[in-house]
């Protein structure tokens, strides 16, 4: 390499912003796609772990309250038929079934335990959608986002191609940019994937454990509501 063609090269501006604005209109596109996927992909990230949280918290909670001895209809009445945390809706499912399947006369309704339990399933499975919700999306993201950064490369390597063969040069001035461009797509795909896979295997075991929480506590529950029916 001649000190010429090196001194060029030298000069070239390899900065995110000088890439970006080189890039040829698909290629910043790409990289637009890419940077808006990460961001989203963080978004969700930090939301559902601030959900978590609190739905660990809200179920301890609530547990010291349940096995603190105060009976079930007092602890029902305290939190009202909608109350704010989360295995507590559960528990207030399953005490208002309770409370309808009493007659006028203060008689149980036969099958009262099995519609009790329908209704603990059915809060469970609103719970389940609600803090899993958006999970698949950082799935997308961590499938696709690498895919569309080898397409940005792809296309840009194509470019630099193109540009060698208009210029009939070769050399690292010409060849330079236009790669840094094109590999610059695919470091953002995989900014944008890694994270998203990495905390959607997390997020998903740890919303697994909630709710493989709020199970036991209806398992529970039914078993304690099995035996006043029993009694």
């Amino acid at each position: 390499m001649d000190a010429t063609t090196l001194a060029v090269a030298q000069e070239i501006d390899f900065s995110f912003w000088a890439l970006f604005a080189r890039a040829t209109f698909v290629v910043k596109i790409v990289m637009i796609l890419l940077i808006a996927a990460s961001v989203w992909a963080w978004s969700i990230i930090i939301q559902k772990y601030i959900v978590y949280r609190k739905a660990k918290r809200e179920s301890a909670v609530f547990d010291d309250a349940f096995w603190s001895g105060e009976p079930l209809d007092e602890l029902f009445d305290n939190l009202g038929p909608d109350p704010e945390g989360r295995q507590e809706r559960i528990f207030a499912a399953a005490m208002t079934e309770w409370r309808r399947s009493h007659d006028a006369e203060g008689h149980l309704i036969p099958n009262a335990q099995a519609r009790i339990e329908r209704s603990m399933n059915v809060a469970i499975t609103r719970e389940a959608d609600d803090l899993q919700g958006q999970l698949g999306y950082l799935a997308t993201i961590g499938s696709v986002t690498p895919f569309v950064g080898l397409f940005g490369t792809v296309v840009g390597i194509m470019n630099s191609f193109i540009e060698i063969a208009e210029q009939q040069n070769t050399s690292l001035a010409v060849v330079a940019p236009g790669i840094a461009e094109a590999l610059l797509a695919t470091a953002l795909g995989l900014l944008a994937a890694i994270p998203a896979v990495v905390f959607y295997n997390q997020l998903s075991t740890i919303s697994d454990k909630i709710l493989g929480g709020y199970e036991a506590f209806a398992d529970e529950f039914s078993t304690i509501l099995s035996r006043q029916l029993d009694s």
